[in-house]
């Protein structure tokens, strides 16, 4: 049963930062409440049905990713009656802030999540390390992070040259080591390009039983988009709440890939930088079948070219 707030019409799309922050906060303080958290993070709940989002984003990602300029979890309220839980930080950010520890300590200690019949912790790469790691916090949730971050700390993750000043932050105190702290899930879904190498690496170190490698081949660090523009992040969603989400039904969510276009792009260049012309050759055979588009009729006389000159037996 879900109970859709009727009144839920969010007017942020239009906004600066800090008119945004302002509305967004007497828009929670209509359906839910707003808190600050320090000067960099805000949380805002919007009380809607049993079913509570948890996410973590950046006002950044926020406005970058989304033309409502609204949260991810809003449209999930307004489609599906979810409560909704948002962490957002004034920037980029791998919530680790005690102001942050400290309220999900409250959350515990005021049973919060014990009053929703299902819960699910989403965030993408910064925000997919807060999901798995803030998730202890709400034993039994499930949990669907992109990309997500196992630690920064330099003696487990060394092999990682990004975001080097950050390793400053302590990601060995409290809610620290992803890995860790996904035990008490009942579901942990961590999705990842395989050949994405830094981001597979990382998704490797979430081994623990309850977890679920999730692999998008060819969206590379554009896993959130690319899954938005093939319609396939909100069934996903919907299904981890819901504990259907496996691997099968993941293939079948996934399956449109298949006829998209700018996905049989992006798996096309893959295909050409692995140098595997067989198969590219197979991509635009396949697009071309549909439809005339130049773009791959190039690049199949590429590929010809390029298998001519190879020879099949090394194709």
């Amino acid at each position: 049963m879900t109970h859709k707030l009727d009144d839920f019409e969010p007017a942020l799309a239009e906004l600066e930062r800090e008119d945004w922050f302002s509305g967004l906060e007497a828009l929670a303080e209509e359906h839910g409440y707003y808190e600050p958290l320090g000067d960099k993070h805000v949380a805002a709940f919007i009380d809607a049905g049993p079913c509570l989002l948890v996410t973590f984003e950046s006002f950044d990602e926020i406005v970058e990713g989304n033309r409502n300029r609204e949260p991810r979890g809003f449209s999930m309220v307004r489609q599906h009656g979810w409560s909704h839980l948002s962490i957002i930080s004034n920037g980029p950010s791998w919530f680790r802030d005690s102001r942050v520890y400290r309220y999900f300590d409250r959350l515990v200690d005021d049973g919060f999540f014990e009053d929703f019949e299902q819960v699910l912790f989403y965030g993408v790469h910064r925000g997919g390390y807060a999901a798995t790691a803030f998730s202890v916090a709400a034993p039994g949730a499930r949990i669907l992070a992109l990309r997500p971050v196992a630690t920064l700390d330099p003696k487990v993750t060394f092999w990682d040259g990004r975001y080097r000043s950050d390793r400053r932050l302590n990601f060995n105190d409290r809610y620290g080591y992803a890995p860790d702290m996904i035990e008490a899930a009942a579901e942990a879904f961590v999705v990842f390009d395989p050949y994405e190498t830094l981001d597979a690496m990382h998704g490797s170190l979430f081994n623990r039983p309850n977890a679920t490698h999730l692999r998008t081949v060819a969206l590379g660090d554009k896993v959130e988009t690319g899954l938005d523009t093939l319609k396939a992040l909100e069934p996903l969603m919907l299904a981890a709440m819901e504990g259907e989400l496996n691997p099968q039904l993941f293939g079948e969510i996934y399956r449109p890939r298949h006829q998209n276009v700018p996905y049989l792009r992006m798996l096309l260049a893959l295909t050409e930088r692995q140098n595997k012309y067989a198969l590219a050759k197979r991509i635009c055979d396949h697009v071309l079948s549909k439809k005339d588009l130049p773009f791959f009729a190039r690049r199949k006389e590429i590929a010809e070219t390029k298998l001519r000159a190879v020879g099949p037996e090394t194709a």
